[in-house]
């Protein structure tokens, strides 16, 4: 179970329709187009803040401009019929937009051989030490064609009608940050700050450059207050200096078409922090059945906890290399 934790409170009036919703079994996007046929308006007149997954059970916000008219009287039923519930209808002023969201906060059963005596030492060394904060398997699609699909679309020249939502582009970026961060986890240096890294601030998009680490930021470093951030490519130059830019070079001349198609498409560059915080982490087992219930930060993914916790061939595929460390005992 997923649950957009927004951050703020709709303002009660204005031109746009906000829905809190709850689906399974559909995307973000099927639920945007289902929204915009039941309201007869375009899907651009429909916002959402993050990108919830098709297999859970999802909650999360939707607007719907509909300036000076009211929603039909039986959308609520419409969308009900199509796999969306609606908990809520708010108004407010503006669009919902992506991003604004200021996290998410998991519940996540497992069973099995999973739920054994090193799950709790494993999870209590992840609340301790943080957890990689790569992006998990579903961004990059079923057996990961996504990144084929990337790949092929920035070799012949990026176009938003080929990729509309940009969800490729957001391949081709999550895989080279994932690259990155696959090197800083075997260096064993993933989790805490080198001569020439941007750290980020926990919780925040706060950023600031290190040009030698001291004792004071390796312990805000080692209590989970900041994080080493690694790069999203794109046009701009990267902050990164001396030993921590020495990674950054070997992922562009590793993946130079990919870099280049990226810049090509006029992405900007960004950064993410190679580390995310379980916040309010609880693990509760039942027998052979375990709860988690955390918080993570907007853009972080439930699927890289559990790959630190479980053996699955899903989770092992999109990074090879585990967190060094952190093996119980």
């Amino acid at each position: 179970m997923v649950e957009e934790v927004l951050g703020f409170v709709p303002e009660e009036h204005g031109e746009h329709l906000w829905l809190w919703v709850e689906k399974r079994g559909l995307t973000t996007l099927e639920a945007v187009r289902h929204l915009a046929r039941a309201c007869q308006v375009s899907p651009r007149a429909v916002g959402y803040s993050g990108m919830k997954d098709r297999i859970a059970v999802t909650r999360q916000w939707l607007s719907v401009h509909l300036p000076g008219q009211q929603a039909p009287d039986d959308l609520a039923e419409q969308l009900a019929a199509l796999g969306v519930r609606v908990l809520e209808q708010v108004r407010h002023p503006r669009k919902l937009k992506r991003g604004v969201h200021r996290a998410n906060r998991f519940s996540l059963r497992i069973t099995g051989e999973a739920v054994g005596a090193e799950l709790a030492a494993r999870w209590d060394w992840l609340c301790l030490h943080g957890v990689p904060n790569l992006f998990g398997p579903q961004r990059f699609g079923p057996e990961g064609r996504n990144l084929t699909r990337a790949r092929a679309l920035l070799a012949r020249g990026w176009r938003k009608r080929d990729d509309r939502e940009g969800m490729l582009l957001s391949t081709a970026r999550s895989y080279l940050f994932n690259e990155l961060l696959a090197m800083r986890l075997a260096d064993g240096s993933w989790g805490r700050l080198l001569a020439g890294d941007v750290a980020m601030l926990d919780g925040t998009a706060s950023q600031f450059l290190v040009d030698s680490p001291d004792a004071e930021l390796d312990q805000r470093a080692e209590r989970l207050d900041l994080h080493p951030a690694g790069m999203l490519w794109g046009i701009g130059e990267s902050l990164a200096t001396s030993e921590a830019a020495h990674f950054e070079r070997a992922i562009v001349e590793r993946h130079a078409p990919l870099c280049r198609g990226l810049e090509q498409a006029g992405v900007k560059m960004a950064r993410r922090a190679l580390r995310m915080r379980l916040d309010q982490p609880k693990l509760t087992v039942d027998g052979v059945t375990a709860r988690l219930d955390f918080h993570l930060p907007r853009g972080s993914f439930a699927t890289a906890v559990l790959r630190e916790l479980i053996a699955h061939p899903t989770l092992a595929s999109f990074a090879e290399r585990k967190a060094p460390g952190h093996e119980p005992g």
